[in-house]
């Protein structure tokens, strides 16, 4: 049974003479343990595809089913926590709250879902050594350059040790030796059984990936 499935999702954004046509007839499955990029230029739909993956967002029409479960008619609430246990997510933008450290900003997901103080020490170490930021724990965001504040929000996401990572252009805002290392980080975490999924305008990055899905016009292309 594949992890993510996709069956004819369409998504419309308005209303009327408004509406817009995002995602039109999309199907697609990953399977556990896969790295796959969805490559798109700027405005093709891989963002919102990316939102539809991540239970941010909800389809118009059609089926998504999270390990064999379909996603559609599930509250908020359920929503929510398929969102902190199961999807790790990478922005462009980190997203780091720029008051608190390294360590605090991997930390607290962890508060919110409860995880015991003990606990949350030992993870938030263990993902901040993944990531090669243990002599950076005590940093805040403006105390770091932006490929480290990127291992920061990667560490934030595999804390909890999600079993899927959505990168939504996860090296946009880095130089080429950062985004390296971000791409090397996220080819070890699927080496460890990580399912991957990374958005990308770039297709120099999106050639990391075991297979690629090229996006446009809200349509699967190839």
């Amino acid at each position: 049974m594949p992890l993510i499935e996709l069956e004819h999702i369409v998504k419309f954004y308005g209303s009327g003479e408004n509406r817009v046509l995002a995602l039109d007839d999309i199907s697609l499955t990953v399977d556990s343990g896969e790295f796959v990029a969805v490559a798109g230029a700027s405005g093709s739909g891989k963002s919102t595809l990316m939102n539809m993956l991540g239970c941010l967002d909800v389809q118009s029409e059609g089926d998504y089913r999270l390990k064999g479960r379909s996603v559609k008619r599930l509250d908020e609430n359920k929503l929510s926590r398929i969102r902190s246990r199961e999807i790790g997510f990478i922005f462009q933008g980190f997203n780091l709250i720029p008051g608190l450290t390294a360590a605090e900003n991997v930390e607290l997901p962890l508060i919110y879902r409860g995880v015991s103080k003990n606990t949350r020490r030992e993870l938030v170490r263990k993902a901040m050594e993944k990531v090669s930021l243990l002599h950076r724990m005590e940093h805040r965001p403006c105390e770091m350059s932006g490929g480290q504040q990127q291992r920061v929000a990667i560490a934030r996401a595999i804390a909890s040790s999600p079993p899927i990572i959505l990168a939504d252009e996860p090296t946009g805002s880095l130089d080429s030796r950062s985004g390296g290392e971000v791409m090397e980080i996220l080819h070890s975490l699927n080496s460890s059984g990580k399912t991957v999924i990374i958005i990308t305008h770039d297709e120099k990055i999106a050639a990391n990936a075991q297979r690629i899905v090229r996006i446009c016009d809200g349509k699967l292309v190839s």
